[in-house]
């Protein structure tokens, strides 16, 4: 990062670059083949029925890992430092929420730019810099920073994200409050929150992630409003500067971090209507336009949720939920999958420490436990199915199934072996 000997006047616009030349992507695939990908999985993806050796059964799900925008991103970041070869770049956070492939792009030479404190970092660049923004997106303040300092900016942000500012837009545009289901917390939902503000920054939202503070928004908006500083304080940092909830409850539209859960975002959506409906229900037809959704779901969000659904209705005696511990749509996975049987959220194959013990993320604890489990234990036929969310590489996936075969006394060449 260096200071420009010419100062970035007010007028300085950020240059966004196509890295995407077919003479680069030739390279890029194979630096990102090299690093990600697994022929075990090419192989047991195409195995509907499984992979069994011995007594030893290894399940896939039939979507897992990258989808479309984790891949493009990636694409993106590995191109950036083939084009951009000796100038210093630098990352917005974390391109996706895996620890591997942020580790690969930090070899790489790509330097992140710490979350909260991005925008004073930001001050320090100048035209020669390059800046990627991450899958997830990045909040308009950040985008506005890069934009005065002039940088050279490779945009990696998901399709099915902007499909939502491109809502959230519009709900500010005709007056409407978005209440968006999400993570308050989470990258893309303060960059969908900053959308949602508006040109004029006048627009509202507010951010709601369980089904009880939907209850709670439910009633309030039933009761035409209530004791707004005890709202205020349930929801604080989850709402937009002026928010009132005594006026911006009148009308609203519902948007959502498009990793979320799809049964409880429709069940959110469900609740939110029927308050608004019990409220207006005296009120003239053509007043009725108080509530909008539209489904914002990401695609691939939904087909992983979809797929390990389906894989649930056989028989499974544990279940290996594989990526980062902070990826929004892998945790949903989890959710899922505890409900029904034994699951463990890993980050890497190195969780499995033996047969007994397992190292993994417990969503309620919100840390890192060690579980001891007897499923893996004996010489007894065991069916272990696994699934990976939209941010884990194939390669990651290869090492999980691997070494459960040789905790199982199966060394890999005979899983590689296998076809």
């Amino acid at each position: 990062m260096k200071e420009s000997e010419t100062s970035v006047t007010e007028k300085a616009k950020s240059r966004r670059v196509n890295v995407r030349t077919p003479d680069v992507m030739e390279r890029v695939q194979a630096e990102v083949a090299e690093h990600y990908r697994s022929e075990v999985v090419d192989k047991l993806r195409a195995r509907h029925e499984g992979l069994t050796i011995g007594n030893t059964t290894v399940r896939l799900t039939k979507q897992f890992g990258f989808c479309y925008g984790v891949e493009r991103a990636i694409d993106l970041a590995y191109a950036t430092r083939n084009v951009f070869a000796d100038h210093d770049i630098y990352l917005i956070g974390e391109i996706i929420h895996n620890q591997e492939v942020n580790r690969q792009l930090a070899d790489m030479g790509v330097c992140p730019l710490p979350g909260d404190s991005a925008v004073d970092e930001i001050e320090k660049l100048g035209p020669d810099d390059v800046v990627i923004v991450p899958a997830f997106g990045a909040d308009t303040p950040t985008m506005d920073k890069i934009k005065e300092r002039g940088c050279h900016v490779i945009d990696t942000t998901c399709g099915d994200v902007m499909s939502v500012w491109k809502r959230v837009r519009k709900y500010a545009r005709e007056g409407r409050t978005s209440v968006i289901h999400g993570k308050s917390t989470h990258e893309e939902t303060r960059a969908t929150a900053s959308r949602a503000e508006g040109k004029d920054g006048k627009g509202q939202y507010l951010v709601v992630l369980t089904l009880e503070e939907c209850d709670y928004v439910c009633e309030y908006i039933r009761k035409g409003g209530g004791d707004k500083s005890a709202f205020l304080e349930r929801f604080s940092g989850s709402y937009s500067t002026d928010f009132d909830p005594n006026l911006h409850l009148r009308r609203i539209g519902v948007a959502n971090q498009t990793t979320m859960l799809k049964s409880e975002t429709e069940e959110m959506q469900r609740r939110l209507a029927s308050a608004i409906q019990d409220r207006d229900q005296d009120l003239d037809e053509i007043e009725k336009d108080n509530f909008q959704v539209f489904d914002t779901i990401c695609g691939a969000t939904q087909e992983r949720q979809d797929a390990l659904f389906d894989m649930l209705e056989n028989h499974l005696d544990i279940l290996l939920v594989v990526g980062g511990y902070n990826s929004s749509n892998t945790a949903h996975l989890v959710e899922i999958g505890e409900k029904e049987l034994p699951t463990f959220f890993i980050r890497e194959a190195g969780c499995l420490r033996s047969l007994e013990e397992v190292l993994h993320f417990d969503l309620h604890q919100r840390e890192e436990v060690t579980t001891y489990s007897k499923v893996l234990l004996g010489n007894d036929p065991v069916v272990v199915g696994i699934t990976a969310g939209a941010s884990c590489p194939n390669n990651l996936i290869e090492d999980t199934i691997l070494k459960i075969f040789k905790l199982r006394g199966i060394e890999g060449d005979e899983v590689r072996g296998k076809g």
